[in-house]
């Protein structure tokens, strides 16, 4: 090679931290608003576009949301490639529609109330122009169907009497088989040929005067949304996941003690795949607490436990999976035992990395990042409130303890996502060398939570990042000093699959922030 010629490239660092922007918020409280046990927001989920998101809340409603931001701006392809700068736009979204999905119900043989309220959301794939999702509660589950159609109107109208003998006439018909004559009013003179029976008579002004209802298809459209299958009967806990397969055609549902396999064409069988149900229930020291399948491997799914524990099973290894092909946990450290340990390893949700090669888990305190080709320990782990564990005598009191905020991963795989108390959310980066660590709260000004300390005037982004990261901040308040609200809890949240945008629920609102 020539001196001089040879380029070296840069070493490439981790992604810089992103500056979330406030975008959107439907169904925001007014000061001193009360909330209706019934709105509050239990399920969000973009589906596999991201051009369409549903939610579902408390009072068993799903509304869906459609993004209006990707319609074409008027100029051609040609047009659009000659300009010198990307059109920089963020998802916008617009109501779209909402139907009931559930009832609240009553099961006589137990003497138990189930809820109407949506645990889980799950889109499937578009056929047709219309939307197809999966909605359940507690019990049962329900594929929906979401269709524009046209509107027909009813319209009342005279008939033509010009039109009347040709028409109205089924004696002048070339295939008629009574030849007599029709009188103007579509009788016959003939009463040996009566088509309508010694009962029926015409109105005064013959057939012109009669008005008939005609059905008239509008050019309006309407959105219906249509029940097509209920999955029920399946489960006799209560279901706390369902996840569509990669193949399109089945699904899992997962409640306490099993995980069911379903296709979407058949409602009245399902095939218990994974049974931890013991013989005796006093031997019972687990349970499952959220299942999901691979996002490209039809054969593969995972699911977390209450004892913090994940699990990778192969449909093809045996109709029962009883046993696992990997299993995921983090060996306890010696001494750290306590009365809180197995409640905050409790896992309350996971989800697979687009790719399917990781796997993002959330337990009370952290969020864990897994490589499912190393099953030794997490890839990283990123602490949500560590500035909690002192409080955690008090969290089990109010049973605050038990919450089970979700979690989620940027399209890209750079970045995870959780919830924490005080409306806040958390953003971390997790690609090798990453320090970032953002806290948000959701309301119009997510970063009004991020106020410096005066005593540190020069701190960067990337030291208050570190703070977040390694958990030493005081009992009782948040990363800045703000005390911790445990009543108001951001559970739900869910990232674009394809840009940096987030929704997430506090309460009855839904925020959605971009970047």
């Amino acid at each position: 090679m020539s001196g001089g010629d040879e380029v070296v490239a840069a070493p490439v660092g981790p992604p810089q931290p992103l500056d979330w922007k406030f975008s959107q918020v439907f169904g925001e409280r007014t000061a001193g608003e009360e909330v209706q046990e019934v709105d509050i927001i239990s399920a969000i989920e973009f589906d596999k576009t991201g051009d369409h998101l549903a939610t579902g809340d408390r009072g068993g409603r799903v509304v869906l949301f459609e993004r209006t931001d990707t319609k074409d701006p008027g100029l051609s392809r040609r047009d659009l490639e000659r300009m010198d700068y990307p059109i920089s736009r963020h998802p916008e979204f617009r109501y779209k529609t909402e139907f009931q999905s559930h009832e609240p119900e009553f099961d006589y043989l137990k003497s138990l109330e189930i809820e109407e309220k949506i645990n889980k959301i799950r889109w499937c794939q578009t056929a047709n122009g219309a939307l197809f999702l999966l909605s359940t509660n507690d019990k049962t589950i329900k594929f929906w169907k979401v269709q524009e159609k046209k509107v027909k109107k009813i319209s009342d109208m005279n008939l033509d009497p010009s039109k009347t003998v040709g028409n109205g006439c089924i004696a002048s018909s070339s295939n008629s088989s009574c030849p007599k004559p029709c009188l103007a009013n579509g009788g016959s003179s003939d009463r040996s040929c009566n088509y309508f029976g010694n009962d029926f008579s015409f109105p005064p002004g013959g057939l012109p005067s009669l008005r008939l209802p005609v059905v008239v298809t509008s050019q309006e459209t309407s959105l219906v949304a249509r029940c097509r299958r209920v999955y029920a009967h399946a489960h006799d806990y209560h279901i706390n996941s369902i996840s569509n397969n990669s193949d399109g055609e089945t699904f899992i549902s997962a409640d306490d003690l099993r995980i069911n396999l379903w296709n979407l064409e058949i409602s009245n069988q399902s095939f218990n795949i994974v049974d931890v149900k013991p013989a005796n229930m006093e031997d019972l020291t687990e349970v499952i607490t959220s299942a999901e399948f691979h996002p490209t491997h039809c054969n593969m799914l995972a699911y977390s436990s209450s004892k913090g524990s994940i699990r990778l099973i192969d449909l093809r290894r045996s109709a029962l999976c009883d046993s696992h092909s990997k299993l995921f946990e983090e060996p306890e450290a010696p001494g750290s035992r306590s009365f809180f340990t197995e409640i905050i390893a409790s896992i309350s949700d996971i989800k697979f990395a687009k790719d399917g090669r990781y796997i993002l888990s959330r337990d009370y305190m952290t969020i864990k990042l897994w490589d499912i080709n190393m099953d030794s320990g997490p890839f990283a782990t990123f602490q949500v409130h560590e500035y909690l564990r002192p409080k955690l005598c008090d969290l089990y009191e109010n049973d605050s303890i038990f919450d089970k905020f979700e979690c989620c991963l940027s399209g890209d795989g750079l970045r995870v996502a959780t919830g924490s108390y005080s409306n806040l959310f958390r953003v971390f980066g997790c690609a090798p060398g990453s320090t970032e660590a953002t806290t948000l709260e959701a309301s119009k000004n997510p970063i009004r939570r991020q106020v410096q300390t005066p005593s540190r005037p020069s701190r960067s982004l990337s030291s208050i990042t570190r703070v977040v990261r390694r958990g030493a901040e005081t009992p009782g308040v948040d990363a800045n000093g703000n005390s911790l609200d445990f009543t108001t809890k951001l559970l739900h949240l869910a990232w674009h699959p394809a840009e940096n945008s987030i929704a997430c629920a506090a309460a009855n609102s839904l925020y959605m922030y971009y970047a």
